[in-house]
């Protein structure tokens, strides 16, 4: 009797297949936790408790909804964000939605290395050597690697947020003010519904968009990865949101509980605030493994992003497959956005009005990035896969809810307002 025959079981070649498929979902979701969605949410903790904590799950669907559509979008027509649009509606518009991704990029760039500064400076290190680093560190690992191994550094960059988890354990919160937070939601408040239009501007940004849709693309994902694509998009989803929850439930169960009116739009603010509950040692450790990853992949995904949609739209290569000498144009372009971002943190003492613009901008813009995501999902995929019933419905009631409330939040912010 010969020896048996080794075989590969199902499970093991569909968890295979999924770990293969793993990543743009949960990269671009790691991203969407950067600097300035950390300090809404501690924000949010501070002024409000436990109140905003039931918004954080409720925007777990809405964000999947959305980004799912980039998935299917990248996946059943191999093509990226921007060079759909040129395909489906023009250059013009193309140029329109590349240049809201291009002032999107830049201040969302401004942001993810102010949170680098605070972190350099709350350990006594120049910004500017701080900076320098972060910079120099994200442009080797781009010029020097493939697609794939982009995307685990990203990963890694990534999963540091998930120190914030340790951090709200630390901070020992009240379950039974938990409760009563999800349970009470003062909507009559003007304050309390511009912190819900700000959360929910700091989940969608039109650089989420671009990314993801481009990224499935370039490692060549196809229709019979797309479960597994999906599963990836779900799963980045909730570990986002987890991490804002755990900011929120951080400061909450700490700054929270004394019931003032406390100000927290820095990294430096909100470390201050902190550290004293966590200890001063590994206080400042933890909290800044935890800024550090947030920032840092959210740098590489946003200049991923204005590289990869500039081609998309001027049609020179754009992929990571390619060696710098080969892509040239996308290579500058990278490094021009974040040799820009680092350079104008370096020197722009203030960047407290900044972080508040940036929000602001990326809360207008959701009308025309939710609009052409919508449209693309109408007009560019194939019939079988196209947005129609009911779905549909969802789909544009859920971006209509989200555009809206973004831009009222911006608005009420205006001192006409």
């Amino acid at each position: 009797m010969g020896s048996p025959v080794a075989t590969v079981s199902p499970p093991f070649t569909r968890w295979k297949l999924f770990f293969s498929v793993l990543g743009p979902g949960l990269v671009v979701m790691l991203a969407d936790t950067d600097v300035g969605s950390v300090i809404t949410a501690a924000q949010s903790g501070a002024q409000w408790g436990y109140k905003l904590l039931a918004l954080q799950i409720i925007l777990i669907p809405i964000l999947y909804v959305v980004q799912e559509l980039t998935v299917r979008l990248g996946i059943f027509t191999g093509k990226g964000h921007g060079e759909l649009i040129r395909e489906k509606f023009g250059p013009s518009w193309a140029w329109v939605s590349v240049t809201g991704l291009g002032i999107a990029a830049v201040g969302a760039l401004l942001t993810e290395f102010s949170g680098v500064a605070g972190v350099s400076e709350l350990f006594g290190v120049p910004r500017a050597i701080g900076v320098a680093i972060a910079v120099t560190f994200l442009l080797i690992a781009v010029w020097t690697g493939s697609y794939r191994r982009v995307e685990r550094i990203a990963i890694l960059l990534g999963l540091f947020e998930l120190v914030f988890l340790a951090v709200a354990v630390i901070a020992h919160p009240d379950p039974t003010a938990i409760l009563e937070g999800l349970a009470h939601a003062p909507l009559h408040d003007p304050h309390y519904m511009y912190l819900v239009a700000a959360n929910i501007g700091a989940v969608i940004m039109p650089w989420m968009i671009f990314y993801q849709q481009s990224a499935v693309a370039d490692k060549g994902l196809h229709p019979e990865h797309y479960r597994n694509a999906r599963w990836d998009t779900a799963l980045g989803a909730v570990l986002t949101q987890i991490v804002m929850a755990a900011v929120l439930i951080a400061v909450a169960a700490t700054i929270g509980r004394s019931g003032a009116d406390v100000r927290l739009d820095t990294v430096g603010q909100i470390a201050h605030a902190l550290i004293p509950f966590l200890g001063p040692a590994w206080g400042s450790i933890v909290f800044s493994l935890g800024i550090l990853g947030a920032g840092m992949v959210a740098a590489i995904v946003v200049s991923l992003a204005a590289a990869w949609g500039f081609g998309e739209v001027t049609g020179y290569r754009h992929s990571l497959q390619y060696h710098p000498r080969e892509a040239p144009w996308f290579y500058a372009i990278y490094t021009f956005a974040l040799i820009a971002g680092g350079v104008a943190v370096v020197y722009v003492p203030d960047l407290v009005s900044l972080n508040i613009a940036v929000e602001v901008m990326n809360a207008l813009l959701l009308p025309l990035v939710l609009g052409f995501l919508v449209a693309l999902a109408v007009k560019a995929l194939p019939p079988e896969h196209r947005l129609r019933g009911w779905y549909l419905w969802v789909v544009v009631s859920v971006s209509v809810l989200t555009a809206g409330l973004g831009v009222y939040g911006s608005l009420s912010s205006l001192p006409v307002f």
